[in-house]
């Protein structure tokens, strides 16, 4: 499913508190980045941030599961889908944000 570009200007717009980031469209998507890291992605039509072992138990915690593209039936274990609330409170999602860029750093090394 592709993304819609006035949800593309509502995450951009939410993720705003989190500084200066970029996206570039992708395979029907699109990937956001901060510093030439890329932390998050629009899949599937959703928000979903980047997770690792120090955060993936967060997501878990409010249910939330790994993105999963049916077209090549296979998940990617390393994005998750924001919860509805958190995408909603610019606040909350900084932090979140802080957390998957963090863990997309960690990945990086």
């Amino acid at each position: 499913m592709a993304f819609s570009e006035d949800y593309l200007q509502f995450v951009l717009d939410q993720l705003e508190p989190f500084g200066v980031i970029i996206h570039k469209k992708m395979f029907g998507g699109v990937g956001i980045y901060k510093d030439g890291v890329m932390f998050a992605g629009i899949m599937g039509g959703s928000l979903h941030f980047k997770v690792d072992d120090l955060n993936r138990q967060d997501f878990i915690d409010v249910g939330m599961e790994p993105f999963f593209h049916k077209g090549m039936g296979k998940g990617m274990a390393s994005y998750y889908l924001i919860p509805e609330n958190i995408l909603e409170d610019k606040d909350a999602l900084k932090k979140w944000a802080e957390n998957a860029f963090a863990a997309a750093l960690r990945k990086k090394k």
